[in-house]
This record gives C-alpha cells, structure tokens and sequence, in this order.
C-alpha cells in the first residue's frame, strides 16, 4: 500500500514537472501568431500540427540564429572543459597537497560560495572591460573557468580515495601530477560527470552575464537572442517565441537525460567524508 501511495505521489509530481514544458511544445505547433493555447483546448484553431515553424524559427534571415548556437556551442564546451580541468587541479591541491595555510585558504575560499553573484558582477565586469574583453570570447569565458562549488565538491570526493593509492603510485616513480591525471581523475568520474552537468546546464542558460559582457549580434548566446527573438516577433507572436524556447531547451534535456544517472551517485560519493 506504502509503495502504491509513493509511485502515485511521484506520478503527480512528475506530471507537475512536465506540464509546463509539454504545454510550450504544443503550443510551439500552433500556428504563427495564433494565441497562446489553453488546457482545454491544446489542438491548433485550424486542425493541423506546423512543425515548419522551427524551420522559420532557424532560418529567419534577420535572426542569426546559427551564429547564436555557434556561440552558445562553444563557449559552454570551453567552459565545461576549463572547469573541470581547473577545478579539479585545486580541489587535488586541497586534498592531497600540505602546505602552510592549507586549510584556512580553503575555508575562506568556501565561504565566498555565501556572496550572491550580483555582488561580484560589477568587480568581475571591471576586470574584464580593464583588460580590453568586452565583447570578445575571452569574456563569455574566463569568468567561468572557476567554481568554489565545483572545488568543494571534487575536493570531497578525492578525499574518499585511499592514499595508500596514491602511496603505491609514488612508489612507482609517479610525481604528484602523474598521481592527479592517473590515479585520482580516473576515479572521480561520477563526480566529473555531475560537474560537467551542472556547468553545462549553467552555462547554456545563463543570460545576464553574456547580456552584460556583449554587445554585438555576433557574440550573442541562444539565451540573449530570446529576447532578440521577442522584439523581432513584435512580442506577440507566441508560437514562434515557444518554439524559439524549446529549441534552446534541447540540449539541456539531452546532457540531462544522458548524465542523470551519475547525480545521485556523484553527491552521494562525495558526502562520505
């Protein structure tokens, strides 16, 4: 009965979950400048399903809506890869290292995870106009190299490896960089896993910092050229702003379904010390 009332509970929220984005699918079908669907009445005015409005939303020639993905491609992959070599560099540092200071220097680096981002934007965004990024790759991404969050998290994990591991390596003639890419990494993958989600999923949709750091159509995100999308449409064209939406959300789902299964394994893992 207990199991009955938990699969019901998880069907329901489940259903919760996925209703918004159902409903923005169907009403990305509907056609142009039609209104926005209502629950009761989810099937297009005219009787017909139009899936050539994503054709219309790729290909509208005042839109560069490829140069959008270009961009969006690759400054997530850059900043994904960056981090997690970054990242786990420190975290190695942190865990395995000894030096004076260690422990202290972790801790206030921790405590910055308290300072709400906007605090920080303005310095970050002086910085970056100082050394000439504006409106440049180098912008979308160097800030994003670095995460305390991502640091805390690869550091507990590696502290759940053995040392006589590491110990064995060492002995072996491996220095402590040889003991980081060939003994650590190879066993922090679910972890790596949950990481590069999380900065996947960060990144694709992060809006206001590439808005703030760019001011050219060509260095523009999917994010940022929603909106772009918005004013093109007069603001009212609900379909085609629907199906712009669902395209952006694509491959968010995509890394989501294909690395989910490390979530919990990943957090779970790191929390054993």
């Amino acid at each position: 009965m207990r199991a009955t009332i938990s699969y019901l509970v998880m069907i329901l929220l489940a259903v919760a979950l996925l209703a918004p984005f159902a409903w923005m699918v169907v009403a990305s079908l509907h056609p142009s400048k039609a209104a926005l669907p209502s629950p009761a009445h989810l099937m297009p005015p005219d009787g017909n399903w139009h899936f050539e409005n994503y054709v219309k939303v790729m290909t509208m020639p005042d839109i560069p809506f490829w140069r959008f993905l270009v961009n969006t491609s690759f400054v997530t992959v850059v900043v994904v890869i960056g981090q997690l070599f970054v990242s786990s560099l420190a975290a190695y540092g942190f865990s395995r290292m000894h030096f004076w200071g260690r422990d202290l220097l972790f801790f206030l680096f921790i405590a910055t995870m308290m300072i709400p981002g906007q605090v920080t934007m303005i310095p970050v965004f002086i910085l970056v106009r100082n050394f000439g990024w504006l409106d440049t790759y180098w912008a979308l991404i160097v800030p994003g190299l670095s995460s305390a969050f991502a640091i805390f998290l690869l550091r507990q994990f590696f502290l759940g490896i053995p040392k006589e591991l590491s110990e064995a390596a060492r002995l072996d003639g491996c220095g402590d960089f040889g003991i980081y890419w060939w003994v650590a990494l190879p066993l922090t993958k679910p972890a790596l896993a949950t990481l590069a989600a999380f900065s996947f999923v960060a990144t694709w949709t992060d809006f206001f910092w590439p808005l703030l750091v760019t001011s050219s159509m060509e260095m523009r995100t999917l994010e940022v050229g929603l909106s772009v999308f918005k004013d093109s449409f007069g603001g009212t064209n609900w379909p085609l702003q629907m199906t712009a939406a669902v395209i952006v959300l694509i491959p968010v789902l995509i890394v989501f379904l294909f690395t989910q299964r490390f979530f919990t394994r990943g957090i779970a893992l790191t929390g054993m010390k």
